[in-house]
């Protein structure tokens, strides 16, 4: 059992081995105990910011007609909207409240890399976004009001839509089970599982802890730009055994063997496959706006701040991995590769990965390459504290 755990009684291991990405699972009081990570009012201040993403959609069921409206939002926006039928959806909540993150980080038993972000959705009675699926894993948990979830089959990109629609509306809707969640409940839906869910009165919160899962062509198109970048021009095709051809216009059977075995080559390079998968899957979901002009702290700043008692603690929409060798381990952090070889370093990498603040016991401060790691997370803003820690003048 992992520490507070999401899955109430149930296990991490019984519940990957018998549920992710195979079939729904209700949870019932899995966190009875937890407040809201955020209260309306804030989450709709959190609307009316310009770096954070925000959608207002409401049904109207004597037009039978949706409409969704982006934010940033502002005042009259709420004031306008009507008594009931409406939902505000706010994105990445865990990017900008420490306790929407805490919240994301009690599913560490997914890896990292699969995790996307924790939205937040506020409705009115009857409020919702209509019958839909997704094509990523979520858990969606109530944390204030009530929410009937409708259940249906399985869907994907040739399944018939409105296309009068704003959002992503099933027509051929039939729920096959439904439930209402209460606070403290937690709904697990698999890919493409249809789902519809609809506020029981106002006041209604549900948090959802979407992942990632990656499209086949947006892997595709990534790697191979990263290793087109990384060829050198005056690679070039070539066949010193070329023979005589009776028709100038075929294109032969051993060109297109050979052109497959170029590409084959190319992308058959584990090494530069793991650096890019690890860059590329950890680059931050919003900008962290790292200070440029800062100068690198040194080491005796790094041992003074943690044996004074100072906590650094990971950025909330920082992303952190690693991969493991035999001799050095990969970390990747918001995009960025390091790669460390002395013990404490390779220990320490590992422990950043943990969303736990970093405490002295964590770091050895006598080891340089420890230290150099801590000081340029510092300066991306991957790291930060809430005590003072300035560079030496």
């Amino acid at each position: 059992m992992i520490p507070n755990s999401p899955l109430g009684n149930m296990s991490a291991e019984e519940f990957l081995r018998d549920y992710w990405q195979k079939k729904p699972l209700v949870i019932r009081n899995a966190l009875a105990e937890m407040p809201p990570p955020i209260e309306p009012d804030e989450l709709a201040g959190l609307a009316c910011e310009e770096d954070v993403e925000s959608r207002l959609i409401s049904f109207n069921p004597s037009a039978d007609q949706w409409s969704m409206r982006h934010g940033p939002f502002n005042d009259d926006d709420f004031a306008q909207l009507p008594a009931s039928g409406w939902t505000l959806l706010v994105q990445g909540v865990d990017h900008w409240s420490p306790e929407a993150n805490a919240l994301l980080r009690r599913f560490s038993f997914v890896p990292n890399w699969r995790v996307d972000d924790l939205m937040i959705s506020y409705a009115t009675d009857g409020g919702g976004v209509g019958p839909h699926y997704d094509n990523y894993d979520v858990f969606l948990i109530q944390v204030k009001g009530k929410r009937r979830w409708e259940i249906g089959g399985l869907f994907d990109e040739h399944s018939p839509r409105r296309e009068d629609a704003p959002v992503m509306i099933l027509p051929e809707w039939e729920a096959h089970e439904s439930y209402v969640l209460e606070p403290g409940d937690i709904l697990y839906l698999p890919p493409r599982v249809g789902h519809n869910g609809i506020a029981i009165g106002d006041d209604c919160m549900t948090c959802s802890v979407g992942f990632r899962a990656p499209a086949h062509h947006e892997i595709l198109r990534s790697f191979t730009d990263y290793i087109g970048e990384r060829l050198g021009h005056d690679a070039r095709y070539s066949d010193p055994d070329l023979t005589l051809q009776t028709e100038p216009g075929e294109i032969s059977h051993e060109a297109l063997n050979k052109v497959r075995a170029t590409l084959l080559e190319s992308l058959d390079q584990p090494d530069l496959l793991a650096k890019w998968f690890g860059e590329w899957i950890t680059e931050p979901k919003y900008p962290l706006y790292a200070d440029t002009d800062a100068e690198p702290f040194s080491l005796d700043d790094i041992r003074a701040f943690l044996e004074e008692g100072g906590v650094l603690t990971q950025n909330e929409g920082s992303r952190y991995s690693f991969i493991e060798s035999e001799t050095v381990t990969h970390l990747f952090v918001d995009g960025k590769h390091y790669t460390l070889d002395t013990p404490d370093s390779r220990r320490l990498a590992k422990r950043l990965c943990h969303p736990e603040p970093l405490l002295d016991d964590d770091v050895n401060a006598a080891d340089a390459q420890s230290v150099t790691l801590l000081s340029d997370l510092i300066l991306a803003n991957s790291l930060y504290s809430q005590d003072d820690l300035d560079a030496s003048e």
